[in-house]
């Protein structure tokens, strides 16, 4: 005969055959570690030439490079810490913080150039790059407008153009550091989300080709945007001169073959291939890895992107929205970012200034990836806590 079970005796039960779960996704974080370590060893041996010649010591670029990753994991340690509800209150808050780093650069005096572009604002021995927060603080507010909005997002044109106005003040204040390339990441991450907020299809359409005009006319009318096309259509016109990066990217994946000239033999990095440590970075495993590590550390963006989708749709079954859109956003950057550093070094897109995603030297880059790995954690702990809650409430009750 069946009987109901009672609470308190399905607790008890509960606490003597207590079921494990994992704290932490483990893939991910594996994932990710290895990108980080991998970085480590391949920044090591494509800035030891750069750095002895302008840090007085082969091993300048990689002492800042472990300071990144200290601070890095220390920011993620924190982000962790911090419930996902915390961040969406802050969302808003955050992006007009991010606004006012973003102006705060066009203040003469303030902020640091670098090759013609004024994108840092010196900290001490820290340059803060404010447009790498504000991609972060950008995918946090979409994801709070999309749960205090996703009626007015689906039916009214006011609900979708609300966040496109925002969107195109802070791409208009990235442009004019310049960053083309942070500006299209960031677009193409934000138009993203609402896609899958719910926008409705004709608008989203007449986004893309408003985007793509506008796109276009930056290319056309910028004459140094309209060198980079021109040389990435054609990069053996001109090998010597405005050519030269992508050819002798091109010529390290060449030399690399399928396995590689193995680790520190690579001879494109000294001095011939420029930013070797930096944009070009993958070039420098293509040559020293050759097609195999090219296609590991493909594959392991590849995972990444997908474990944050998967982390998204749990978050969404356990009815945290918020946790879900932000997870989804987090993948986008993430996949968009490295798919456009790495097709920029075989030669499928324009050069651009991306870095690569937890491998290429930056300390606000490596801070950020860290963060963003951080986020995706807590959204899958979260929706574990919650899902195991659920799960108890309903066997609680069940009959036997």
């Amino acid at each position: 005969m069946n009987t109901l079970v009672r609470p308190q005796a399905h607790d008890a039960r509960a606490r003597r055959n207590p079921v494990t779960q994992p704290i932490f996704d483990w893939w991910l974080l594996g994932a990710a570690a290895m990108l980080l370590c991998f970085g480590l060893v391949m920044v090591s041996s494509a800035s030891m030439t750069v750095g002895d010649r302008l840090g007085g010591s082969p091993f300048f670029y990689v002492y800042r490079h472990l300071f990144a990753m200290f601070l890095g994991l220390l920011s993620a340690y924190l982000v962790f810490q911090i419930a996902m509800i915390q961040w969406r209150k802050a969302g808003p808050l955050l992006v007009f913080f991010g606004l006012c780093l973003l102006m705060l650069l066009l203040v003469p005096g303030i902020g640091k150039s670098v090759n013609g572009a004024t994108r840092w604002i010196p900290l001490g021995g820290f340059n803060l790059q404010s447009s790498e927060f504000m991609k972060l603080f950008m995918v946090l507010y979409i994801a709070g407008y999309l749960v205090r909005r996703q009626d007015e997002v689906a039916r009214s044109f006011w609900g979708f153009a609300k966040p496109m106005l925002l969107l195109i003040i802070t791409s208009s204040l990235i442009l004019l550091q310049p960053d083309f390339g942070t500006t299209v990441v960031l677009f193409a991450t934000a138009t993203g989300m609402l896609f899958l907020g719910g926008v409705v299809l004709y608008q989203f359409a007449t986004l893309l080709v408003f985007a793509g005009v506008a796109g276009w006319a930056l290319i056309y009318f910028s004459p140094y945007r309209w060198q980079r096309m021109t040389t990435y259509l054609n990069p053996w016109d001109d090998p010597f001169n405005t050519d030269f990066q992508l050819s002798q990217a091109l010529i390290a994946f060449g030399r690399g073959e399928i396995s590689g000239v193995g680790l520190g033999n690579g001879i494109q990095k000294q001095f011939y291939l420029p930013e070797a440590h930096t944009d070009f970075i993958m070039a420098v495993v293509g040559e020293e890895f050759g097609l195999l590590g090219t296609v590991g550390v493909i594959f392991l963006f590849a995972f990444i992107t997908w474990r944050a989708f998967q982390i998204g749709v749990k978050a969404e079954q356990a009815g945290q929205r918020f946790s879900s859109y932000t997870a989804y956003g987090l993948g986008l950057w993430i996949g968009m970012q490295a798919f456009i550093n790495i097709g920029v070094n075989v030669g499928l897109l324009p050069t651009k200034g991306l870095t690569l995603p937890f491998m290429s030297y930056g300390g606000n880059s490596i801070i950020v990836a860290c963060m963003m790995i951080a986020m995706l954690l807590r959204i899958d702990f979260e929706s574990r806590q919650k899902g195991g809650k659920s799960k108890h409430r309903r066997r609680s009750w069940s009959l036997m």
